[in-house]
């Protein structure tokens, strides 16, 4: 798979997957030394934090992005844990950037840590797409000491698996990880041969509610699902996404890289199949949203300002409810209070079968604001719990993470089975989670880490 392409793929073999590894973790640990080779976890340090980056030494003991971070403590309670410095993590997005840039102006950028690249026009200079590969993430590497992997390929979905392929191999607990490849490409005439085994998860548009659900009628795979006809993925998903996923597992992809492409809105919807008729699961699940929505915002290093519930009913009547920060926000306690009040709101009657949380009006994370505009500066009355979060961070900041903790609820339980059978996957989702950002002045990383209390 990591062949050379014939001189005729070299014109098609323009699409590029950057990816960085472990990004957040591997800047904590570029930052303090004494944190390489360590399990390392980033992340929120409250009662309800979450993982934000887990080091690959981490994931042997399966720590995983979005996880609890109380649950990560369990499973690997030797772990450093450290909160997330947003600022530092943009600031070397920025630079990475600045490497792409040298190497093609047509660059869509996904998150912090990941682009799409189309380096058509640099051929006839810098080489073919496995060439550009090679030296861009070389240059990553000796510029910035960090590492990224690298997919090249005909089309976006192709070059997206293949810098997953390029990825280091999680070893067992407390072993390193195995070397990637750093780059892999994909000729053209062994798309469909890479393609066919991944799982269908692997598309864009396939959640976790409907693999399972496509597990029942035996399609576990991308090849199961190119053998089923366009017609019943119509049936099951609707005309849209029926097509688009059909496409897909074809191997055909017509998506472009779309440089500076504004995102417009961030969000997380669910269909369940089962309608929810209790007050206390529909406020649950919205809040959980809310929750995954804020997370995915921060990844993205970006805030938003007008909070919408979507609620669709048993009917397929679609209602929505909004609300106006005083200005754009990205807590995950404070959004989450918002759309638990839209919540409360929402009639139950028929049933709800869809539920869907929006963040819009998104603009670039300010992380140079003073947290003590939130404290001080008269924060809404559903805000009291973001004031807290406030305060805790200033201390964290000039004292170091483990001088405060936060209390705060336990998380909520996850539901049943039931819930997933049926359900449609997830619609508008931008990635992962991150927390506010923190720094312990004056001390290393590892030093802060050493004086949190451990389990056992």
């Amino acid at each position: 798979m990591t062949g050379a392409p014939s001189a005729g793929e070299c014109d098609r073999l323009a699409i590029m997957h950057v990816d960085m590894d472990c990004f957040f973790a591997a800047v904590e640990a570029l930052d303090d030394p004494l944190l390489k080779g360590r399990p390392l976890v980033v992340g929120g340090m409250g009662g309800r934090g979450v993982v934000c980056s887990a080091s690959y030494e981490a994931r042997a003991f399966g720590v995983s992005s979005t996880m609890p971070t109380a649950q990560a403590r369990s499973r690997c309670p030797d772990a450093v844990f450290v909160a997330p410095r947003h600022a530092r993590y943009r600031e070397l997005s920025r630079q990475i950037r600045a490497v792409m840039d040298g190497f093609t102006p047509l660059i869509e950028p996904v998150s912090l840590d990941e682009a799409y690249l189309d380096v058509s026009g640099g051929r006839r200079l810098l080489g073919e797409g496995a060439a550009i590969a090679i030296a861009l993430r070389r240059r990553i590497g000796e510029e910035l000491q960090l590492t990224c992997s690298v997919g090249v390929g005909r089309t976006k979905l192709i070059a997206k698996l293949a810098s997953e392929a390029a990825k280091p191999r999680v070893g067992r607990p407390g072993e390193p990880p195995s070397p990637g490849h750093g780059v892999v490409v994909v000729p053209v005439e062994r798309e469909l041969d890479f393609l066919r085994p991944h799982p269908v998860r692997a598309l864009p548009g396939v959640g976790p509610a409907s693999a399972r659900e496509l597990r029942r009628f035996g399609v576990s795979t991308v090849g199961d699902l190119a053998a089923v006809p366009l017609e019943s993925l119509v049936r099951f998903f609707g005309v849209a996404q029926g097509t688009n996923l059909h496409e897909l597992a074809s191997g055909r992809d017509s998506r472009r890289v779309e440089p500076e492409r504004a995102t417009r809105s961030i969000g997380h919807e669910e269909t369940f199949a089962v309608d929810l008729r209790e007050r206390a699961e529909l406020v649950r699940r919205a809040e959980a949203m809310a929750r995954a929505v804020a997370a995915r915002l921060s990844e993205a290093g970006l805030a938003g300002r007008t909070v919408t519930l979507k609620v669709r009913s048993g009917d397929f009547s679609t209602r929505t409810r909004s609300s106006t920060l005083r200005r754009a926000e990205h807590q995950p306690q404070l959004i989450a209070e918002v759309v638990v009040e839209l919540a409360k709101e929402v009639s139950l009657a028929g049933g709800v079968r869809l539920l869907g949380v929006h963040l819009s009006g998104l603009v670039e994370l300010d992380a140079s604001r003073p947290w003590q505009l939130d404290l001080f500066g008269g924060a809404e009355p559903t805000g009291r719990a973001a004031a807290r979060d406030a305060a805790a961070a200033s201390v964290r900041e000039r004292f170091g993470s483990a001088a405060i903790s936060v209390g705060g609820d336990s998380t909520p339980t996850a539901s049943g089975a039931r819930d997933f059978l049926g359900a449609l996957s997830r619609l508008a989702e931008v990635r992962d989670d991150e927390g506010p950002a923190g720094t312990g002045a004056g001390r290393s990383r590892a030093e802060q880490a050493r004086s949190q209390p451990r389990k056992g």
